[in-house]
């Protein structure tokens, strides 16, 4: 299990497996290992790691106007608590924060 952060610190999905989970364990994404990007729930890019445990999209990412099908959902795997938040790294250039999903 890895903590995922923005780029301000904050602790915004969890990466256990090849699932991504919000902060409080719902499924909210998949991981292709060979692309080495994360997808939505629909199947279309939501990011990727940057700087070793942010999540951040790419914003002329070519896997934007891929849509790679619907992998399922994988349920909840409860909260695995809260880091802290793991400071900032400021703005890192050609990328975007991703929301909290705990807020959509």
């Amino acid at each position: 299990m890895e903590y995922l952060f923005n780029s301000k610190g904050k602790h915004i999905a969890n990466f256990v497996g090849n699932q991504l989970h919000s902060p409080k364990g719902k499924n909210i994404g998949h991981y292709l290992k060979k692309d080495g990007v994360f997808i939505d729930m629909k199947g279309k890019y939501l990011g990727e790691i940057v700087q070793k445990n942010r999540l951040m999209s790419q914003r002329n990412s070519p896997y934007k106007n891929i849509n790679y099908g619907r992998y399922g959902n994988y349920g909840n795997i409860g909260n695995y608590g809260n880091p802290g938040n793991y400071g900032s790294i400021g703005n890192v250039p050609g990328y975007d924060d991703i929301s909290n999903f705990d807020n959509n």
